[in-house]
């Protein structure tokens, strides 16, 4: 067993050149933990969030929040997963932009056959994030409407298959037609370009005035107050981001023209437990292997170009899931 490894370590707060290839110790297992030698790394926007300092950490610390990797070794609590075993996991805290990790056995599930680690490592914060959104936060079903903003993003482009694989029909917003192109891919009944039209005026008169059930937002600030307009009376506005910024307090009158639902929601409640966990990346692992759900994974990026990637996906350059290669 090796004694150091390779990591992205963030030594003080800033942007994409503060993160630094450095050379640490292998960390161990703790009694409910597990060793994984890394295979795949996820990159989110909540590492942009944490390398700058706005949801707090104390430098120096590792980057990165979800990976997928062989397990190497196990705690003494550890039931269920073995040394060989692929597994993917999440959080709660950095670390995953490494070689070898640590994660929370509660936390990781065992990726069955068929799925490989890029796919396995693209379910974990994408996937379920999607999946809570269209089953937990409003249960999607036949005969709804949806409004997916970034339809081609990580998240987006798995919400539009999934509602469509519940018999929804999808609005998705793009910011190219490149991205757009996918987005109908994808199945989106409706895409809408942000540059050509103002999208709760295309929704509206995509639904004969009547907006929609639900809108899925992860853009925030520059969206928030055209998602409210563009949902239904009674309809349901599920913030789940803030790509565009952290978003301002809502003017409560807007709520009140449709009586809507506004809530503000986090992947952490909605994966406390392993069943709530297995249960959601089963769904997915299901669908993927019924041919329902294709994911979008970007050519990955080698370890030591992580600045790169997060210059890449700040600057909107990017499409689908980015993934670091330890």
């Amino acid at each position: 067993m090796v004694e150091t490894m390779k990591a992205i370590q963030v030594s003080e707060f800033g942007g994409p050149d503060v993160l630094e290839l450095v050379e640490i110790p292998v960390p161990q297992p703790g009694d409910d933990q597990v060793l994984v030698k890394q295979v795949a790394a996820g990159i989110n926007f909540a590492d942009v969030y944490l390398r700058e300092g706005r949801s707090g950490g104390t430098p120096p610390f590792i980057l990165g929040r979800e990976g997928a990797g062989i397990v190497l070794a196990t705690g003494k609590n550890v039931r269920g997963l073995a040394e060989g075993d692929l597994v993917s996991y999440r959080g709660p805290g950095p670390g995953s932009f490494a070689e070898y990790v640590v994660a929370s056995k509660n936390l990781s599930f065992k990726v069955p056959d068929g799925i490989d680690p890029l796919q396995a490592t693209a379910i974990q914060v994408q996937g379920m994030t999607a999946h809570y959104l269209t089953h937990d936060v409003f249960d999607m079903g036949p005969g709804h409407r949806c409004l997916v903003h970034a339809g081609a993003g990580g998240v987006g482009h798995i919400l539009i298959q999934i509602a469509k694989a519940k018999g929804a029909t999808v609005f998705t917003t793009v910011g190219s037609a490149e991205k757009a192109d996918l987005a109908r891919s994808y199945g989106a009944d409706e895409v809408i370009m942000y540059r050509e039209r103002e999208f709760p005026e295309a929704v509206l008169a995509g639904t004969g005035g009547r907006g929609v059930d639900v809108v899925y937002d992860a853009v925030g600030k520059a969206t928030i107050e055209g998602s409210i307009r563009a949902a239904a009376f009674q309809g349901t506005v599920a913030l789940y981001g803030d790509a565009s910024g952290q978003t301002p307090p809502v003017d409560t009158e807007l709520l009140g023209v449709n009586c809507t639902y506004l809530t503000r929601v986090g992947l952490p409640r909605f994966t406390r437990t392993a069943e709530a966990i297995n249960r959601r990346c089963g769904y997915l692992v299901d669908l993927i292997r019924a041919g329902s759900l294709s994911l979008n994974i970007a050519d990955p990026w080698p370890l030591e170009k992580a600045a790169d990637a997060f210059r890449a996906l700040e600057a909107r350059a990017t499409v689908g899931k980015q993934i670091l290669l330890p």
